[in-house]
């Protein structure tokens, strides 16, 4: 019984479809992703990694601890957006890096709708994973390797 429940949820994970329309959500998102957990955790493209972004977690937007919370936001963001690139774990990544921009929009983006204070950008990243939670990876992802390969053996 547990070992068909477990395959069960990897089958619900997995499961997607034969389009390429989820192809330019997933690049798109994951590169940008990548780039803000880059930011945070190591301090490239600008950034002010972890030290400096767990300061600014904890001062400014009372996330604390502050270091935890940062290194919790640039992992999502580093991995998930990994994830998304190679379109594996796809539903879970990109629910993944729709709460942590749920969190951005509500403590660092919640005072404008408009850049560069507001949350817009922060919003679009929100609904294009919802997207990909909701339609999975499509075409060329490892998601449909495992969805054909699990259909094909059933």
């Amino acid at each position: 019984m547990p070992l068909m429940l477990l395959m069960n949820i990897k089958s619900l994970i997995a499961a997607t479809s034969n389009t390429f329309a989820f192809l330019p959500i997933r690049l798109g998102v994951g590169v940008i992703m990548i780039a803000h957990g880059c930011q945070k955790l190591f301090g490239w493209f600008g950034g002010y990694g972890l030290q400096g972004t767990g300061q600014f977690f904890a001062e400014k937007l009372g996330l604390e601890p502050g270091v935890l919370m940062a290194g919790l936001a640039g992992g999502t963001e580093l991995v998930g957006g990994a994830l998304l690139i190679i379109g594996l774990m796809t539903r879970l990544a990109g629910l993944a890096i729709a709460g942590t921009m749920a969190v951005a929009i509500t403590t660092a983006h919640s005072s404008a709708f408009f850049l560069p204070e507001g949350m817009e950008f922060a919003l679009i990243l929100l609904l294009a994973s919802v997207t990909l939670v909701i339609g999975g990876a499509g075409k060329l992802s490892f998601d449909r390797k495992l969805s054909t390969a699990s259909k094909s053996s059933s």
